[in-house]
């Protein structure tokens, strides 16, 4: 395989950028267990009491992540989380005004390989979502698996990160007050591995569990696509019916997460890596489906509004797709 390496005079912006989504690769793959292996080191060493005072505070702080988390705006607005943005870039679009006196659950569409347009538009303050949306603050649900790690743990709480059971993502529709959005990557990890380029998949057709916490908090719905989710990586083909996916997915039900075996550029060559491809995300939100509460919604009504979520996202889908270069006979196809 030709390998075609980077040219030595790439522009300092670029290789900032370059070095900033080489982090987020890292934090996203291997930062916890990292962090779990030096939690462990440390015992074994001279600076073992880090490790004793931390599991000590860790006692005490451990319903902070299902309690709202503890974000911290100094780090969503870091300067790097901009050199991320213009890697891809990254673009938020907004349709229509949130108003702040609701709640809401956003539904993020689709899940992609490694969620990089939700991170940027929800965890960070890099693409204007708070100009956009003043008064909303977002919530962005991440599986409960990585708040047990040490020391990663405060790491994603201060980007927003908030686990995705249902006690924890309710916390802020109930007991924050107003102008809360929870967003959910609703596909999760089974869609990851559909995500490759030029799909259009949307895991929803069975999803009524944010529907019904919607309808259980009176939060308005919010569909949300990104147009380019799906084209940041390439993954081993991994069609259904293959003993590749047969293991995907027997080692998803059993360890909670997905493990989609993605590639596409590295850092100082374009042919492989795990680095993203620099190809643009553009994530549109679009209008709020009111929502009215009831803490028992019946089957019917919950069905309804469930198909009119639907009928909303395929709907901002096709408003939007010929403006992203979509050729007009794609659709959403709904599983």
């Amino acid at each position: 395989m030709k390998v075609d390496f980077a040219p030595l005079d790439v522009p300092l912006q670029r290789r900032l950028q370059t070095a900033t989504v080489l982090q987020w690769v890292y934090s996203f793959l291997g930062l916890a267990p990292t962090c779990i292996v030096l939690f462990v080191y440390l015992l074994f060493t001279r600076y073992w009491l880090i490790s004793v005072l931390y599991a000590t505070w860790w006692y005490f702080d451990y319903d902070t992540p299902s309690q709202g988390g503890r974000r911290l705006p100094y780090i969503c607005g870091l300067k790097v989380w901009g050199y991320m943005r213009d890697y891809f870039p990254v673009k938020l679009v907004k349709t229509a005004d949130l108003d702040p006196r609701h709640n809401y659950v956003f539904g993020f569409h689709p899940h992609g390989v490694l969620v990089a347009g939700a991170f940027t538009n929800f965890c960070t303050y890099a693409t204007g979502f708070r100009q956009l949306f003043p008064g909303i603050t977002s919530y962005m649900l991440m599986l409960p698996l990585w708040f047990r790690a040490p020391f990663f743990r405060d790491y994603i709480m201060f980007a927003g990160l908030i686990p995705s059971d249902k006690e924890s993502a309710s916390y802020p529709l109930s007991r924050k007050g107003s102008g809360n959005a929870v967003v959910i990557a609703v596909g999760g990890a089974p869609e990851a591995l559909d995500a490759r380029p030029g799909s259009y998949n949307v895991m929803l057709a069975k999803k009524k569990g944010f529907i019904k916490m919607a309808m259980e908090h009176g939060a308005h719905l919010v569909p949300v696509f990104s147009f380019g989710e799906n084209e940041v990586f390439d993954q081993v083909d991994n069609s259904r019916g293959t003993w590749l996916r047969w293991t995907q997915e027997r080692l998803q039900s059993i360890m909670g997460v997905s493990l989609p075996l993605f590639h596409a550029r590295g850092i100082f060559q374009y042919s492989f890596g795990l680095m993203p491809y620099r190809k643009p995300i553009n994530t549109i939100v679009g209008r709020p489906i009111k929502v009215e509460r009831n803490t028992k919604p019946p089957v019917e009504e919950l069905d309804a509004l469930h198909q009119l979520y639907m009928d909303e996202l395929s709907n901002l889908f096709e408003e939007h797709k010929g403006n992203y270069g979509v050729d007009k006979d794609t659709h959403l196809n709904f599983l």
